[in-house]
């Protein structure tokens, strides 16, 4: 290839990865990128001129040093998506570059010129550079890690929301461009909780938890060993709206069961052994009392 050649499709190179890293994350060095960062160039350059290049043609003319230019067609085509009608534009505009590299007294005059390119994607990634943010919950009372999975709803402005579950350690990290994340935490067992964070403050963020005391009433009469049937009882129906709406799901049928207050409490203090696997799934509670409950045994 020409040196003058050589030159110019040095530059064009150097215009289409910065044109990339506007929009997107990659490597500053358009040599490196492989895999999911050509995918997303072929993807890109798709939506820009509707017309894209192969893996291969990329892996030939990029990646390697080409003997020779690519063909005028996909010339023309990479000059558009860097923002110019065609190649023959393109190397007009950049002319002066190629006179001052063959002058050496000109180029201290010109140097900025050429690191002009690459402070720009500098900032461009770190512009487009996702906060990651890590939550870890723990039970107020006990201060221990809750180890039951909770629902997580991410809150989005101007879009619906993003629902996540934390792991076995009590963890869920997210990663969003946006300095502040805002979300709602919540679990059968714990208090429902809307969680406003800064990424400047999320360092170490563990969130505490207050237990849902009705619901693990529940757990308590359906897994304790109560002798005392008849005080059981009155506890329930203490605990319990007159009129509340109790649901059991199955596990691997399709419907649900039906349950008045009265069903519901002789269910909870017959003796059986499936009520240890009694799962509360849902609640609502409304003056002191249990309203809406849905549970399933497992």
């Amino acid at each position: 290839m020409k040196p003058e050649d050589n030159h110019y499709f040095n530059l064009l190179k150097q215009a289409i990865t910065s044109a990339f890293l506007t929009d997107n994350s990659a490597s500053m060095s358009i040599k490196d990128w492989k895999g999911e960062d050509i995918t997303a160039f072929q993807e890109d350059l798709f939506n820009k001129v509707k017309t894209t290049i192969s893996e291969k043609w990329f892996y030939t003319y990029i990646k390697n040093e080409p003997k020779k230019l690519p063909r005028i067609d996909m010339l023309n085509m990479l000059s558009k998506y860097v923002g110019f009608d065609n190649w023959a534009a393109f190397k007009n505009t950049h002319s002066r570059s190629f006179n001052t590299s063959k002058n050496p007294s000109a180029i201290k005059n010109y140097a900025w010129l050429l690191l002009l390119i690459p402070i720009t994607a500098i900032l461009i990634y770190f512009v487009n550079t996702k906060n990651e943010f890590e939550f870890c919950f723990i039970d107020e009372d006990k201060n221990e890690t809750i180890s039951t999975i909770l629902d997580i709803k991410i809150l989005q402005e101007f879009e619906s929301p993003i629902y996540v579950k934390t792991d076995s350690l009590g963890c869920f990290t997210y990663k969003t461009e946006a300095d502040i994340m805002k979300f709602v935490v919540q679990s059968p067992y714990y208090k429902t909780d809307t969680i406003i964070r800064s990424i400047n403050t999320n360092s170490n963020a563990t969130i505490k938890l207050q237990t849902d005391d009705y619901a693990l009433m529940l757990h308590y009469y359906s897994n304790g060993n109560i002798k005392d049937w008849k005080k059981r009882k009155q506890q329930l129906k203490k605990l319990i709206a007159d009129d509340a709406q109790i649901y059991q799901v199955f596990t691997h049928d399709i419907g649900v069961e039906v349950y008045s207050k009265d069903d519901f409490i002789s269910k909870l203090t017959i003796p059986t052994s499936s009520l240890k696997n009694i799962k509360i799934l849902d609640k609502t509670s409304k003056d002191g009392k249990i309203v809406k409950l849905k549970f399933m045994i497992q």
